[in-house]
């Protein structure tokens, strides 16, 4: 059974969650990813890796993790799990109940095991049942589809407010962020247009950090 919240456990104040484009060759995407890790308080940073051999993603991990690692971020690979160890990254996101349940028990208690890729309620309570550290809301599907922003808002809700496993809430823009702040997600993924901003990432998660730092508006 996924651990209730209780009443007196206080949730610890939201973290940035940092999304990757798909990696090729670290080399030319390590500047930016140095500047940006720089520029705001990040939790993790997830990275997603353009499919190649085996021997090649351990190469690409490892390169990442020197830049991540050393900022004391945690590094979490895109569905990859049978590399994370071998890499020396600290985790794996599986997106789906079929490939979270297939890697949890190899990745955890060592690694972080998330899971994203949840449809229903229940899928997520399951992904909690079998050891996830955090479920995530709102990420597209390989189609670039998702549910509404007002269903993941709703989501992320009812999970802060029933269980102590940490949801992420994937934001789709800035925009988006400050309503998954408010809805209690633990932390806020960010990705998708911020490597693209003309103004550079660095000064795109500059913005997006203050909305973190924003006072609750009074009751």
């Amino acid at each position: 059974m996924v651990k209730m919240q209780t009443a007196d456990v206080v949730r610890p104040a939201p973290r940035l969650y940092l999304v990757t484009p798909a990696i090729g060759e670290p080399g030319e995407f390590s500047g930016a990813l140095e500047e940006a890790l720089d520029a705001a308080d990040v939790a993790a940073v997830l990275l997603r890796l353009v499919p190649t051999d085996e021997r090649s993603l351990i190469r690409r991990v490892k390169a990442v993790a020197a830049v991540v690692q050393s900022r004391s971020i945690a590094l979490v690979v895109k569905d990859h799990a049978e590399i994370v160890a071998r890499a020396g990254a600290d985790g794996a996101h599986l997106t789906g109940i079929a490939a979270f349940t297939e890697a949890v028990e190899a990745l955890k208690p060592a690694r972080i095991a998330g899971c994203g890729g949840i449809a229903t309620r229940h899928d997520a309570m399951t992904a909690g049942e079998r050891g996830a550290d955090y479920v995530m809301f709102g990420d597209p599907d390989p189609d670039g589809h998702r549910a509404s922003f007002a269903a993941i808002v709703e989501r992320i809700e009812w999970w802060s407010a029933l269980f102590e496993i940490p949801c992420v809430g994937f934001a789709a823009g800035q925009h988006e962020v400050a309503p998954m702040i408010a809805a209690g997600a633990d932390f806020v993924a960010v990705g998708q247009g911020l490597w693209d901003d003309p103004r550079g990432a660095a000064a795109a998660l500059t913005d997006i950090a203050r909305l973190f730092a924003m006072p609750e508006p009074a009751a």
